[in-house]
């Protein structure tokens, strides 16, 4: 590396690239090795009592890490690479067409005229790899072991790779695919039902709130955005002491109408019941705020040619404004949906999953995937279960996402312009 640039005539950039080889194969000469062995075999030695004494032996999990990071490097090491024969090739070319080559300074220069956008997003991208990839790598790779309690915590255990038999318990092990399945349907049916109550409970309070007849438009939004306005964990934890089944005021609102109460939090249905409801308060002013901004848009030349067709308000509406907001809203649409999959905070923070099932591994009534498995990793130490988990909700949603937003209209007729 950097011997293409020498001959070129580049010294100074010939002897960074030199510099850069030499701190990088030093790195990789003491540890790739390391590496290799604790990625294959994730440690060999366990913890040991020794004349009374803990010895500690492999740490699989710091191995894997570690094994981890040193073969990430080994990757940007060859990019590195890559990009210094791609460079000193080119400069070779323009040699031959009689051009000489940049000094240094020269350089410094036209990457900060030509390529200062891709030099700068170098950092925040070697960032990204080593904080927010390699994480990513981790849990996959977790997903594919067998580290869970009680048998292979370390230290005092190791923990060794199993390939896909933790999603083959997922999925078919009866003690654990009840619940998935369980879990996952109602992950479904919460994103699916909590995506069109807030969506077209917002598109009506939009409406209502864009007639012609109503005063005091503003005054009208002030109101309907509070509960938007006001933290979600606020929210909730209010919401979830207004249904308490024993001392909550709406089941004391009740008793005064001589009607009984309802286990709004205890009961498996009312529970369901309650966190849709719970969301819609919570959910509506966001898709009012998106559609108000989208009605605002629409020519009023189009409302007035269909009036000279002798349309009628529903066909006004039908024709005209659903299209219009439907083409906008789309994409936020489909994120809305992707995003209540992994509505944490609306399950979290107003059950906690609960109430509890008797027939379910470490799951409620209310659980969805991703609470579940924030369950499974803090409180019962099942990391390859909650991994597998991770990535199948990674996967539902990727594929719908993907799926639905190139079907939409907007994406196909920005395509058609590119």
């Amino acid at each position: 590396m950097g011997l293409g640039q020498l001959y070129n005539r580049q010294y100074i950039k010939g002897l960074l690239f030199l510099a850069v080889e030499a701190l990088g194969l030093a790195y990789l000469i003491k540890n790739l090795g390391t590496a290799i062995w604790g990625i294959i075999t994730l440690g060999e030695v366990p913890r040991m009592l020794v004349k009374g004494k803990w010895v500690d032996g492999d740490h699989s999990i710091f191995i894997m890490i570690q094994s981890l990071i040193t073969l990430l490097f080994l990757a940007v090491f060859i990019i590195v690479y890559i990009l210094n024969v791609k460079d000193a090739r080119n400069i070779g070319q323009e040699r031959e067409r009689g051009k000489k080559p940049n000094n240094f300074k020269q350089s410094v220069r036209y990457v900060l005229d030509y390529k200062f956008a891709v030099a700068f997003l170098s950092i925040p991208a070697a960032g990204i790899l080593f904080f927010t990839v390699m994480p990513i790598i981790f849990m996959v790779m977790l997903a594919f072991t067998n580290y869970s309690a009680p048998k292979h915590i370390p230290p005092a255990m190791l923990v060794d790779w199993v390939g896909f038999g933790t999603f083959k318990e997922l999925v078919v092990l009866k003690t654990w695919s009840h619940t998935f399945y369980g879990v996952l349907t109602w992950t479904i049916i919460w994103a699916v039902l909590s995506t069109i109550t807030t969506y077209f409970g917002g598109l009506l309070v939009a409406l209502l709130i864009n007639q012609k007849g109503i005063r005091f438009k503003g005054v009208w939004r002030t109101i309907l955005i509070l509960p938007y306005a006001v933290p979600q964990l606020i929210s909730l934890l209010v919401m979830k002491n207004m249904f308490n089944g024993q001392f909550g005021p709406i089941n004391q609102y009740l008793g005064y109408f001589g009607l009984g109460g309802l286990p709004w939090l205890t009961d498996p249905f009312w529970a369901k019941v309650t966190v849709i409801v719970v969301n819609m308060w919570v959910g509506i002013p966001v898709s009012m705020l998106l559609i108000l901004g989208v009605l605002t848009t629409i020519p009023k030349d189009l409302y007035e040619a269909a009036e000279v067709d002798g349309a009628t308000g529903f066909q006004k509406f039908k024709i005209v404004t659903l299209p219009m907001i439907l083409f906008t809203t789309a994409p936020t649409l489909i994120a809305q949906f992707a995003g209540n999959i992994n509505n944490f905070n609306a399950i979290f923070l107003l059950t906690g999953g609960d109430p509890v099932k008797g027939d379910y591994q470490y799951a409620g009534a209310t659980d969805l995937l991703v609470t579940w498995l924030y369950k499974l990793t803090l409180n019962q130490n099942k990391y390859n279960m909650a991994s597998a988990i991770g990535i199948i909700i990674f996967v539902i949603i990727a594929s719908f996402s993907i799926y639905n937003y190139r079907r939409t209209k907007s994406f196909k007729e920005e395509d058609m312009i590119q």
